[in-house]
């Protein structure tokens, strides 16, 4: 067995523990394991892959940093996962509130979509940040529940529940606005 399969076969705690203790490695291994879904977090938040590329970057280089504080290794993916949140919230914060104003912030008197699709992304954007986490963990970052459940330190019963809400408020949304273009047709 090769190195890489070693690695990617050890338990978070293991990995944590191991780069804690100076093998590089072990912490690139954490890297690949979590950046999908880091990036799926920090897209929830930005609605931008490139912004939400950087934040998950920034991410792994602040747990990297502070790797020493991090009280229970095993608790490491919901630890780096809030790192992330965290910092596409502070890129937000950054940015110019003219570069800010995104389809998010348009009135509903905004143009209605053409499609389907454009519903779709309008209701996803409409969603509680916390629901467009879970959809993008899901869909973007192709997490199983259990592992969506493990990186936010919630059960699998909650994530279930919580994306069965949201997939149900998407589908409402997407219903509405079909009923709203054929009254205005």
């Amino acid at each position: 067995m090769g190195k890489g399969r070693e690695l990617t076969a050890k338990s978070d705690d293991e990995l944590v523990q191991a780069a804690m203790g100076g093998e590089v490695a072990c912490f690139v291994a954490l890297c690949h394991r979590y950046y999908a879904s880091l990036v799926a977090v920090a897209r929830a938040v930005l609605g931008d892959a490139h912004l939400a590329e950087d934040a998950a970057q920034e991410a792994l280089a602040t747990a990297c940093r502070q790797l020493r504080t991090l009280k229970t290794p095993a608790r490491f993916g919901p630890w780096v996962t809030t790192i992330c949140r965290n910092e596409a919230h502070d890129i937000l914060r950054r940015r110019p509130a003219v570069e800010r104003l995104g389809e998010r912030d348009i009135p509903a008197a905004s143009p209605t979509p053409d499609s389907d699709d454009d519903a779709v992304r309008q209701a996803l954007e409409s969603l509680p940040a916390e629901a467009r986490e879970l959809l993008h963990l899901r869909y973007h970052g192709e997490l199983s529940y259990e592992a969506i459940a493990a990186q936010l330190d919630i059960t699998v019963e909650a994530v279930h529940g919580r994306l069965r809400r949201a997939k149900q408020d998407v589908k409402s949304h997407v219903l509405r606005t079909r009923a709203r273009d054929r009254r205005s047709s």
